[in-house]
């Protein structure tokens, strides 16, 4: 039996793949206290274990997986990584750009002082630094070298197994670093700092909101008196009677009739109003001055939830105490932003500025978000449709352009199909963000891209590699995972001091610029959970898109360096 099923995988190493796929995102869901092996180092582990029957991978497969991950990390993150390298996101961005080179530096210095060949130091620094992705552009850069084919099929078999030696430490250790280890070091107590900075920038926590009976939005109805203050004021003066609230009044019921409310509308003795705003201002606020009425065809407002892709010039970079003020925000409500490659959620300060590439997620009634999405940007509704032309067309580009080679100085010189895939995806996901009418790929499909297609080229590698494994593991042996903590502890310690000291961050989001420049979600989600607070998120979406994309060209430029 066992060798039919053998024999039935050598036949077909398609079916190798899929087993190691199915393997790999099962074993890799499993997490003790959000910190786990990951999809990525379980599969490359169950495509090892089964390589060792001997399975033979050819054709485009690898590298057609490959270019598909490239491409969507790029356009994930473009909008991000352009912003950073443009605008006012450019502290954050050089932080990353600091943080990517201590990242190379102990790398190099681990492979040097190790002993390690070429192959060995591209695995150990792609799992020390939790850049898979690096390894891709390593062989791009090991076929490319003037070596025999034997000597570079040694390489890349060394290359998985000191990245799944020093992968481990890699995840664990830098997030232990940084959530645990980091405020220790750097002397902050991380709850503290981000009350201080929700506090500095006019926020406060609330508890419920979606999934709860509680809601932070309200509509309720009052009847104006005869006596009442807004009598004979227009809707707008008197919302700004109450210039510290946001507070609209949307429709009216004059005797039997019921009418929308525009800014101009004039209020009278006797109308009952129905108004939208904050619960607590609504009940301790209005309630306690005014008479409130059960008047359910009033209150029957037609309303939308919408998410709105940020396109304006006009709206980029503004803060949110700003966009409220524009004459389009009345009656519009905001109840989340989402930003960048890993959808971090952006804390609501009256300070946040929003950034062509969020997606605001906007309520009131359908008129009002209507006018604020014309303004803002493009309506992003869901869809399960991908614009594959794009996709396709887009890697194309990039690819042909990536596999040109350059001579300078009679050195050949090439961004490879893979680099230049990921350029084109940084390209073409920062002309989305600008001209949203094209190119839409939906969230599930980017994941899709982004795991699957890493994970299928990671499958390949182990299972072409499986073989020498373990004699790999035997030469390599415990000197190198020491040599990876090494290369993933320095370059975090020296990260922690240069943002507090160097670049003076906040102490809230000193961590999460830390997490989003070594590309470390598990540690972000430590750090909040620690904090209690979404605050240092504020630091991971800048540097994340930086250091993706550097991190990755680093494993090209660190085999350039060792030969």
């Amino acid at each position: 039996m066992f060798e039919w099923f053998a024999d039935t995988l050598r036949q077909y190493p398609e079916i190798a793949i899929f087993i190691s796929l199915a393997f790999g995102y099962y074993f890799g869901s499993f997490t003790y206290k959000g910190l786990g092996i990951g999809a990525v180092t379980a599969t490359l582990i169950a495509a090892v274990i089964i390589g060792q029957i001997g399975i033979s991978v050819s054709g485009p497969l690898k590298p057609f997986f490959f270019l598909m991950f490239l491409f969507a990390i790029g356009y994930a993150v473009g909008p991000q990584f352009v912003r950073g390298v443009a605008k006012d996101g450019l502290p954050q961005a050089l932080f990353a750009v600091v943080v990517c080179v201590f990242c190379l530096a102990g790398g190099y210095l681990a492979a040097r002082f190790g002993g390690y060949d070429v192959g060995s130091a591209a695995g150990l620094y792609a799992g020390s630094q939790t850049i898979s992705a690096s390894m891709g552009l390593a062989t791009d850069a090991i076929n490319r070298l003037p070596i025999p084919g034997e000597q570079a099929k040694a390489f890349l078999d060394a290359m998985p197994v000191a990245y799944a030696i020093t992968y481990i430490f890699g995840t664990l250790g830098s997030a232990v670093i940084i959530a645990l280890l980091g405020p220790a070091l750097l002397g902050i107590d991380l709850e503290a700092a981000c009350k201080r900075y929700e506090e500095k920038r006019g926020g406060t926590k609330v508890a419920g909101g979606p999934g709860t009976a509680w809601h932070q939005f309200d509509l309720r109805a009052y009847r104006v008196r005869q006596d009442g203050i807004i009598v004979g004021k227009t809707a707008a003066d008197a919302e700004r009677m109450l210039p510290e609230q946001r507070i609209y009044i949307e429709r009216l019921r004059r005797g039997t009739d019921v009418m929308d409310v525009t800014a101009d509308t004039v209020i009278q003795s006797g109308d009952v109003v129905a108004v939208a705003g904050r619960r607590e201002v609504l009940v301790g606020l209005i309630g306690t001055a005014a008479e409130e009425v059960d008047d359910r065809e009033l209150l029957a407002v037609p309303i939308e939830g919408l998410d709105v892709y940020v396109t304006s010039k006009d709206a980029d970079g503004k803060s949110l105490a700003d966009l409220a003020q524009s004459p389009w925000a009345r009656g519009v409500f905001l109840r989340k932003i989402t930003r960048g490659a890993t959808a971090i959620d952006i804390p609501i300060l009256p300070s946040t500025k929003v950034n062509r590439g969020d997606i605001l997620t906007l309520v009131g009634r359908n008129q009002d978000v209507s006018a604020a999405t014309k303004a803002i940007g493009y309506p992003d509704r869901a869809t399960d449709v991908a614009d594959v032309m794009f996709i396709g067309g887009a890697i194309a580009i990039g690819a042909l352009l990536g596999a040109i080679v350059y001579t300078i100085g009679g050195v050949p010189l090439t961004l490879s199909t893979s680099g230049g895939a990921l350029i084109s995806g940084l390209f073409f996901g920062w002309l989305r963000s600008v001209h949203p009418t094209f190119g839409r790929i939906p969230s599930s499909t980017v994941w899709f891209m982004n795991s699957v297609g890493l994970n299928v080229f990671i499958a390949i590698v182990g299972i072409s590699s499986g073989p020498k494994f373990v004699a790999g593991l035997q030469q390599l042996g415990f000197g190198i995972f020491l040599w990876g903590i090494f290369a993933t502890t320095l370059p975090l310690i020296l990260a922690m001091y240069a943002g507090k000291y160097l670049f003076r961050f906040d102490d809230a989001i000193v961590l999460g610029a830390v997490s989003g420049a070594r590309t470390t979600t598990a540690s972000l989600g430590m750090v909040t959970d620690r904090a209690k607070s979404q605050i240092p998120g504020l630091g991971y979406t800048v540097t994340y898109a930086v250091s993706n994309t550097f991190l990755t060209i680093w494993g090209m430029v660190l085999v350039m360096l060792l030969t």
